[in-house]
């Protein structure tokens, strides 16, 4: 006969979106119960890799800059409270070229939400980083005190936190009950049954595979490439603090300077194929390869005929629009979605996880733009 545990809250998926949930509702005094399949933030979860941006800039986006502001407000506190510093304040510069529309959004938004930030003409540019050939862009903002999280490490450290605050976490694998009112309990791959009164799941690029019927169609989960590139011998340039972290609107490229002497690092921000993630090869193309080297030397001369030291093939799990999915399903009455980070959802965690554990317990008004009812089947991005 299978083992039977019982919760408050089951939170499937420990990426960073799970991991601050079962931290909020532990925090609550809730008796949560955190899975995953493989671990926190394991090498397959967009979850993954070494290192993610955190800015507060999203053009008229407020939402998204404030919330950006809270989870790096609470990113802070978490790492004081552990004595583990996994944040780079390295700035964060955009730069736009001549459509610089979401540039002086974002930096209304900025002044508003009181957001340190410095504006640059191409010329401020051009001698303040003059490792960087600025050409066809013309004005950019630097966030002066934003930067880069250590990715896969702060996971980790925001489940050991909620495990410190009651929270219990597991490795095992949910398989999925069919079409139910509810779902208590479920039943893992070990035939454990897990009864609980809610259950989250926060599965990234996998929830349109335990959800096919409702999330198939709704979340897209994409294979980015993503490239390390090694610096000159003696060279100082490529690392913090003389480069910032930084995103050429019109090229959608984005990367960040030398970190714990990983390399530069870049990618693309386009959308690349739909994959499954568990079947995508995790190995980068040798035409993804060829358009790293060549953008490179052209936005960054020095490091023309650079090695490429380090790669990395992650996904996005992008919903039709780019805003999250955080909402109750539809037919199981205790049952919420939570995920369609849309390459931008990492910084957010914290605020994420608040917000859904305030919605678990009823005492935050919901979201429109987060319903499930947004949700579309056609892409069509407008969330940068």
């Amino acid at each position: 006969m299978a083992n039977t545990s019982t919760y408050d809250v089951v939170v499937v998926g420990a990426g960073v979106f799970g991991a601050w949930t079962a931290w909020h509702l532990a925090r609550r005094g809730q008796r949560v119960l955190l899975l995953d399949a493989y671990g926190p933030a394991h090498s397959r979860a967009s979850s993954g890799g070494e290192s993610r941006i955190i800015r507060m800039s999203y053009g008229p986006d407020e939402i998204y800059t404030r919330w950006s502001l809270n989870s790096l407000a609470q990113w802070k506190g978490l790492f004081a409270a552990t004595g583990q510093n996994l944040f780079v304040p390295t700035g964060v510069l955009w730069c736009a070229g001549q459509d610089n529309t979401q540039l002086h959004e974002s930096i209304e938004v900025l002044r508003r939400c009181a957001v340190p930030h410095e504006v640059l003409r191409h010329a401020d540019l051009v001698a303040r980083y003059p490792q960087i050939n600025f050409a066809n862009v013309t004005q950019g903002v630097i966030e002066t005190e934003s930067g880069v999280l250590l990715a896969r490490r702060a996971v980790a450290l925001t489940v050991e936190d909620a495990v410190r605050y009651g929270a219990e976490f597991q490795i095992a694998e949910v398989v999925s009950p069919g079409v139910r009112r509810n779902w208590a309990p479920i039943t893992t791959s070990s035939d454990r049954r897990i009864s609980a009164g809610q259950f989250v799941f926060a599965c990234g690029a996998w929830l349109g595979k335990l959800f096919p019927s409702l999330l198939g169609n709704r979340i897209f989960p994409t294979r980015q490439e993503v490239f390390f590139f090694a610096g000159p011998a003696g060279d100082t340039r490529f690392t913090p603090p003389s480069l910032p972290t930084w995103l050429f609107q019109e090229d959608e490229v984005y990367g960040m300077p030398d970190i714990e002497l990983r390399g530069l690092k870049l990618a693309r921000d386009i959308h690349g194929e739909r994959v499954d993630p568990d079947t995508q090869s995790r190995i980068p193309s040798p035409e993804g390869a060829e358009w790293a080297k060549d953008y490179v030397a052209r936005r960054f001369p020095a490091l023309k005929n650079s090695q490429i030291v380090e790669t990395r093939v992650c996904q996005y799990e992008n919903t039709s629009n780019g805003d999250f999915l955080i909402d109750r399903h539809p037919d199981l009455q205790n049952v919420w979605l939570a995920g369609g980070g849309s390459g931008h959802g990492f910084k957010h965690g914290p605020a994420f996880g608040e917000y859904l554990a305030k919605q678990i317990l009823g005492v935050e008004h919901s979201e429109p733009r987060f319903s499930l009812q947004t949700k579309q089947t056609e892409q069509k991005r407008t969330v940068h």
